[in-house]
């Protein structure tokens, strides 16, 4: 019998990321208390999120509205990395990305936390931006994936490919 495997990766589904900071830039513009602030959040660069306003309370407040659709479109707070607002003038400007990818001591460390604590028998394959886990009992690679969902890793993991 073949050995079963899945894909361990960090991806951001870009159209739901896209779908989250255009109902945030609307709900920004449309609600009551962010009115006269000149609160705005829009795309800098391929991966990049820029949210400006009058008042650092209002970007703060901006930055709630933005992670508040990311998480009801499916997206982990885990993959979005923004700084605190600092005085640009006088507005305040947040600026922060989406993360893609698994760093390589990330990886390291995953596969570390698997050899460590998972079950007998399974084994991590760095590919690049992602990992590759084999074993020959399904049941074990389970155990992988509820391992990893229940460790304190600070990005965020989906499982592809599982076979």
């Amino acid at each position: 019998m073949a050995d079963s495997s899945f894909d361990i990766v960090s991806k951001v589904d870009r159209q739901e990321a896209d779908n989250a900071l255009n109902q945030a830039a609307k709900e920004l513009s449309q609600r009551f208390d962010f009115r006269g602030t000149n609160a705005s959040i829009a795309w800098a660069g391929e991966e990049g999120v820029s949210i400006t306003a009058d008042t650092e309370e209002r970007c703060k407040a901006a930055i709630d509205v933005f992670k508040e659709k990311l998480v009801k479109r499916g997206i982990s707070l885990r993959a979005l990395d923004i700084g605190d607002p600092t005085a640009s003038g006088k507005t305040y400007r947040a600026s922060g990305s989406l993360v893609q990818g698994i760093s390589s001591e990330q990886a390291k460390k995953i596969a570390k936390t698997i050899r460590d604590e998972g079950p007998k028998g399974v084994q991590a394959q760095i590919q690049g931006d992602q990992l590759r886990v084999t074993s020959k009992k399904r049941d074990d690679l389970q155990a992988v994936i509820a391992l990893l969902k229940d460790a304190d890793l600070e990005i965020a993991l989906q499982f592809t490919n599982y076979r």
